[in-house]
């Protein structure tokens, strides 16, 4: 469902929540079927109690008449022709019969209710996505390295709901939509846009923009808004990395380098590449997992543990874990390690 406002943005505009949508057909038939189902009850009481009704000349009611009463009676009309007239009757009416009218017309303009109160359901639900949303990511952009990136934190055991997408097509937001994320249609360069997507609360941001002067501006634009979020940054030219470092970003990404670099590789050696494209895969072969040092690790030699120790970060600096200077590991000490997925 999408939510846009009229004249002047708010906080909302752009705003979609994943949730699953009934189909219009299926609304319609189902309150249909039940609006069925309510007057064939109606029917089978009158018509039962048939003794205890009159018509206006005084014959017996049959279930032609039972039907007749029913319909008028459900949709309010009561031409007065068939009445209850004895006690009996005129309890159930009011026991049964009044209750199932209310439900009868309840269902009846339940579509109109429905489409009239969709705009406040939409602005509560994002209202209350708004209170609880913290300690996400934002990933902005949701092209093909955006959706990539996506997999990847989905994988690596991030869950949908902590996962925002800011894009401004409509249908990628839709298909993010579609997949449980939450999606912001807008340009991320816009610090009323991040701030919908509450990048002040943000765990991390990716930037995964088609452009390298938009990666520049919406990195500059999150690190102005939030100082100390980790922000990733996607790069087509090389040389425009330090351009990114410089505008904000703690880590930033050569797409095109790194591409041309896997691409020579494979020439002389194929199962090199086939083994990286099985690390950055999470969640099949082998793992990249970064985590700190457990208690039973300290004092530890780095290669004596179960996973495999690509690197240890100590101090702010990270060591290669052929290093001499990794010596035994110790307390906060952060390990890169690789580890086979079960």
């Amino acid at each position: 469902m999408k939510f846009e406002a009229v004249g002047t943005e708010t906080e909302h505009t752009g705003v979609q929540i994943a949730h699953e949508e009934v189909s219009p057909v299926r609304q319609v038939l189902r309150r249909v079927l039940i609006a069925a189902i309510v007057l064939v009850v109606v029917v089978l009481i009158v018509y039962i109690d048939r003794d205890g009704y009159e018509d206006s000349r005084g014959d017996e009611i049959s279930l032609l008449d039972a039907t007749y009463y029913a319909t008028v009676t459900l949709s309010t009309t009561g031409y007065g022709d068939i009445t209850p007239v004895t006690a009996e009757a005129r309890l159930i009416n009011i026991l049964l019969i009044t209750p199932l009218r209310i439900m009868f017309l309840i269902v009846l303009i339940g579509t109109t209710l429905e489409a009239l109160t969709a705009r406040s359901r939409e602005e509560f639900r994002i209202r209350r996505w708004r209170s609880r949303v913290r300690q996400h990511v934002i990933v902005c952009g949701y092209g093909t390295k955006g959706r990539s990136a996506i997999r990847s934190l989905i994988a690596n055991g991030t869950p949908p709901d902590k996962i925002v997408v800011v894009d401004p097509e409509p249908r990628a937001i839709d298909e993010a939509n579609s997949l449980g994320l939450t999606g912001i249609v807008g340009d991320a360069g816009r610090t009323e846009v991040l701030r919908r997507a509450s990048v002040e609360r943000a765990r991390a941001v990716i930037v995964a923009a088609n452009r390298d002067d938009a990666s520049v501006l919406i990195t500059l634009t999150v690190r102005q808004i939030n100082p100390s979020v980790p922000i990733t940054t996607s790069v087509r030219e090389e040389e425009n990395a330090n351009l990114l470092r410089q505008s904000g970003a703690d880590t930033v990404i050569t797409t095109s380098a790194t591409s041309g670099r896997l691409l020579g590789l494979s020439t002389d050696a194929p199962r090199v590449v086939a083994v990286v494209e099985d690390l950055v895969t999470g969640g099949q072969g082998l793992d990249l997992h970064q985590r700190t040092v457990s208690s039973s690790e300290v004092g530890l030699d780095s290669r004596s543990l179960r996973d495999i120790v690509l690197s240890v970060t100590r101090g702010g600096r990270t060591l290669r874990f052929d290093d001499p200077l990794i010596g035994t590991l110790q307390p906060e000490d952060v390990l890169v390690v690789v580890r086979s997925h079960h």
